[in-house]
């Protein structure tokens, strides 16, 4: 466990969170009601689901976090014994609900993302000072979706600010979004390989394509790049070495988290000042811990202290 009075500070931004609703019914029939086998309510949001994954893991981290509402109030009571600190924005309006469908028959997985309340620019920029000043000489993470209307460039005007006040930022996120904030240089950034091949445009068909364009990012200030790639595992891109990671061999029951679960793994490593070799072996051991979880639970500490031992990072010459 990390020790809380040695590690950096941590900050977890989310400015759209959610409760997420996970139904496993034995398969979808259109226009028919369909009973569920069962279900489930889990605090959501890939800032909420990195907050959640910090705390399991033992480390202090303040999540700022964007509230309204009835579901809001309900998110609340769900993040107050969840999380170790939390400062909420309320906000007018109703904080959003997202859904998941898991098919028992046939093991497919539907996800519906909600529609998150209105937030001024004076409530966003209110919640942004506060995660500033938590993760100044710290982490700051910044992740997820934004809702309608905010700025397209907020999280490069975050990565900005954690950056003038001495801290690292570190971003999960994509599109337009990601592309803002790489412009900022953040400290590391972790796209998944769809979501790089998407910001550059083309294919990544192998490790070297993937090296190629982090090593592109990193020429534009970005410090470090992890690609997660599923049951392949994640390259981390630094600018001294090339690591691949291994992922563990697990039954996959759901992937809802699982890049959050990365998140905080590394994080947690990072801010207790370990080696990328070991933040990355922590952040994969996580994520594997976390597909074998139902629906939007996250990964448990016992079962990353087993897997951990199982994931294995080499040094890639290229």
């Amino acid at each position: 466990m990390v020790d809380a009075f040695t590690q950096l500070p941590v900050a977890v931004l989310s400015l759209n969170p959610a409760v997420d609703i996970t139904y496993e019914i034995p398969k979808l029939i259109a226009d028919q009601k369909v009973h569920a086998l069962n279900s489930r309510y889990d605090p959501g949001g890939n800032g909420i689901n990195v907050g959640r994954g910090l705390k399991r893991l033992g480390v202090q981290a303040c999540t700022f976090c964007v509230v309204a509402g009835e579901i809001g109030r309900f998110l609340r009571h769900q993040l107050d014994a969840q999380l170790d600190q939390v400062s909420y924005q309320e906000v007018d309006g109703e904080t959003r609900i997202n859904g998941t469908i898991l098919e028992s028959l046939t093991g497919a997985q539907f996800e519906v993302s909600g529609v998150g309340p209105v937030v001024s620019t004076a409530q966003w920029e209110h919640l942004l000072d506060q995660f500033v000043t938590h993760c100044s000489e710290g982490l700051g993470v910044i992740t997820g979706s934004l809702q309608r209307g905010l700025p397209k460039d907020l999280y490069a005007e975050a990565v900005s600010r954690v950056r003038a006040a001495g801290g690292r930022a570190v971003v999960d996120s994509h599109d337009e979004l990601l592309r803002h904030a790489i412009e900022a240089q953040p400290f590391l950034i972790k796209p998944n390989r769809f979501e790089l091949e998407a910001l550059v445009g083309q294919p990544l068909t192998n490790q070297r394509a993937i090296v190629r364009e982090a090593r592109r990012l990193q020429e534009r200030g970005v410090t470090c790049v992890c690609v997660s790639m599923g049951a392949e595992g994640a390259l981390l891109v630094t600018s001294s070495s090339v690591l691949k990671g291994e992922a563990p061999s697990v039954p996959v029951i759901s992937t809802v988290g699982a890049g959050d679960s990365m998140v905080a793994g590394m994080v947690g490593l990072l801010a207790q000042g370990a080696s990328d070799q070991d933040a990355l072996r922590e952040g994969i051991a996580c994520s594997a811990a976390t597909v074998m979880q139902p629906g939007t639970e996250l990964f448990d500490k016992e079962t990353v202290d087993r897997l951990r031992g199982e994931v294995r990072v080499t040094l890639l010459s290229l």
